[in-house]
């Protein structure tokens, strides 16, 4: 696979060669073809990497709704719609490459390797010492499990083993209702890390797992993608550690892009794409009414 750097210096190798043939040449951060939503203010904007290569990279890990990855590699959902229409804004391509989880997100963009994560992830003070959190969306905690389970609320899980994927924003939430179990006399909730969503679901038709947690949007997804009636979910509640989450997008604050998306988005809310995204994928009820940024420093 050629890296963007081999990938730079073959195109600079072209250009060398049809200059001295007397041919025209395209200068390297020559955009695709304008959308309606171009900005070539933006796009001056962009890292030289980003201008030079023409693309941004974003990782991805399966998550439906924002990213179902099927056999081969294809990844469609939200996220690659989503990521398109940034692109446009900022006139270069959009392309995911498939990762396992969290941490080979948070790695891969440290070592350059991806430009950006979409998550969504919790926007935290500790993930912004790196990264810049273009929060986009909000979430609730919710659980899943099987309908003949027959658990009718949060408190429920107490005792019972709850699957979710590793570093998410489920994973504090699920320690809090764990803390609230302890509180009420009944037995702690156990935690099964897993690698991603899939991974999760696995679980809990396999029986390895009573229950699942993700965010609200996510198992909703699950369900209604499943025959009716296989599954249930119960949403963790205020008393119990719940609360509502920002959740962001990712972009690591040495490549300084995470403010350019951040305007990205802005125009994005003005033109109606973001609201057209949200009720095309069922994610209304956790829509913002403007993008922001490091909401965790600010608080």
């Amino acid at each position: 696979m050629w890296t963007r750097s081999a990938l730079a210096a073959l195109l600079g190798a072209v250009v060398l060669a049809v200059s001295a043939c007397g041919g025209t040449t395209s200068s390297s951060d020559e955009t695709p073809a304008k959308s309606d939503l171009f900005r070539q203010d933006l796009h001056d904007r962009l890292p030289p990497s980003v201008k030079d290569s023409g693309e941004l990279v974003f990782a991805g890990d399966p998550h439906p709704p924002y990213r179902v990855v099927a056999q081969g590699g294809k990844v469609t959902g939200f996220d690659p719609d989503l990521q398109q229409a940034l692109g446009d804004v900022l006139g270069v391509k959009t392309r995911i490459e498939v990762i396992a989880g969290l941490p080979a997100a948070l790695t891969g963009m440290k070592a350059k390797r991806f430009d950006a994560f979409n998550g969504p992830v919790k926007d935290t003070a500790e993930r912004e010492a790196d990264f810049d959190a273009v929060v986009y969306m909000t979430s609730r905690t919710a659980y899943l499990f099987p309908a003949e389970k027959g658990l009718a609320k949060a408190a429920d899980l107490c005792g019972k083993t709850v699957s979710y994927v590793a570093g998410s924003i489920v994973e504090g939430q699920l320690k809090a209702l764990s803390t609230w179990c302890s509180e009420q006399g009944a037995p702690a909730v156990e935690a099964q890390p897993l690698a991603d969503t899939n991974a999760t679901i696995l679980a809990v038709r396999s029986g390895r797992a009573d229950a699942l947690g993700a965010t609200q949007s996510g198992v909703v997804d699950i369900v209604n993608k499943a025959p009716k009636g296989t599954y249930k979910y119960v949403l963790q509640e205020d008393a119990q550690g719940a609360g509502v989450d920002n959740l962001a997008l990712l972009a690591p604050k040495a490549s300084k892009l995470g403010p350019v998306i951040l305007e990205a988005f802005k125009v994005l809310f003005a033109k109606g794409a973001y609201q057209t995204l949200m009720k095309k994928y069922g994610l209304t009820d956790v829509a913002v009414d403007a993008p922001a940024i490091n909401l965790a420093e600010k608080a």
